[in-house]
């Protein structure tokens, strides 16, 4: 039997739940508040959710263990990216702010000047990410869209 956060009242529980934005974080919430304050068989609820048992199973030990804060997603790790976000944001912006096509050399030469960053492949994750289609694009080539 998995116990309830803390002693955190239903009430308190189901106040965080309608607050919560994360619609993953959400769906979890609702896992917690069948099979821990309304005494259901976690099976039958990841069921009625949806999804698997295992799912079900490992958010409900991620909250015996850590509460709420189990039931929230954790940053990825992985390699840092090469372009900062907000450089990003301003090449994607540029790509799609034309109605012209784009060739492959235009894409990069946008990439260099605007980040300094020099890759072969580095516009094919950007541009695929944004549905851009260049002269060369080869997603299965890109080590960054793997």
């Amino acid at each position: 039997m998995i116990e309830s956060d803390n002693n955190l009242s239903r009430t308190r529980f189901e106040q965080l739940y309608k607050r919560e934005s994360d619609a993953g974080v959400k769906e979890r919430m609702l896992l917690v508040l069948n099979v821990v304050y309304d005494k259901r068989i976690s099976a039958q609820v990841a069921r009625d959710l949806h999804r698997s048992r295992p799912w079900a199973s490992d958010w409900l030990k991620r909250y015996r263990k850590e509460g709420i804060e189990g039931l929230k997603n954790r940053p990825k790790s992985g390699r840092p990216p090469d372009i900062p976000e907000e450089i990003v944001y301003k090449i994607k912006k540029e790509l799609s702010s034309s109605k012209q096509g784009w060739t492959t050399k235009q894409v990069n030469d946008i990439i260099i000047r605007e980040s300094g960053v020099i890759s072969s492949d580095l516009h094919l994750h950007i541009t695929s990410k944004m549905g851009i289609q260049t002269e060369s694009t080869t997603k299965s080539t890109c080590k960054y869209c793997i």
